[in-house]
């Protein structure tokens, strides 16, 4: 139904970005919304999914198309919903998860909330062979670390990751295993999240 929105980025929350355009703002779901940080009060082209369903209506957000096909493949799978989609891209190391289904790599793909044995069986059975002409234009670009500058207060940017790593469906004891190293660092909020998911996924 909406193919992209184009507006200035309005509002950053830990599950969505909220784009105005025209007066309208637009609560979108989006995979890491601090990757719009850098972006704030500036117009961004968002492409999204029109998600409809019997209890709920949402719009889906995406950097661009290419990320935005993944979604829906992976939305094609068996037991993976939206948020189950938006955990999964949000890791920011997409070939690592087509190398896991190519290569029939469970024990990877489990480490996703949500993701049981028998959902990533369906992963690997679905997708396997799938993705090829994503791979080669796609994946190299589309979560390339953005260099923000790291701002002064640390603890604010830490604690809006932790409450992103939550609403991705993290337990309050998978994050409390990861963030006394991650603490150490200056970050970004946008920064932190990625090194959390890649600890989370080892």
């Amino acid at each position: 139904m909406y193919e992209f929105i184009k507006g200035r980025v309005d509002y950053i929350a830990p599950e969505f970005v909220v784009i105005e355009n025209n007066g309208i703002g637009y609560q979108i779901s989006t995979p890491n919304p601090f990757s719009f940080t850098k972006q704030f009060s500036q117009e961004v082209t968002i492409y999204t999914y029109y998600h409809v369903r019997q209890d709920v209506i949402a719009l889906y957000g995406f950097h661009s198309r290419e990320e935005k096909t993944l979604f829906i493949k992976l939305l094609d799978v068996t037991g993976i919903g939206p948020k189950g989609a938006l955990a999964i891209l949000a890791f920011g190391e997409p070939e690592q998860v087509v190398q896991a289904i190519e290569n029939e790599d469970e024990a990877f793909l489990v480490k996703f909330p949500g993701v049981g044995k028998k959902t990533a069986r369906q992963m690997i059975l679905d997708l396997k062979g799938k993705l090829q002409n994503i791979v080669p234009d796609f994946f190299p670009d589309l979560f390339s670390q953005d260099k923000f500058q790291v701002q002064n207060n640390i603890s604010q940017e830490f604690e809006e990751a932790m409450l992103a790593l939550k609403a991705l469906g993290y337990s309050e004891r998978e994050i409390n295993k990861i963030s006394p190293e991650l603490k150490k660092e200056k970050l970004t909020t946008d920064q932190y999240i990625k090194k959390a998911l890649q600890r989370l996924l080892k």
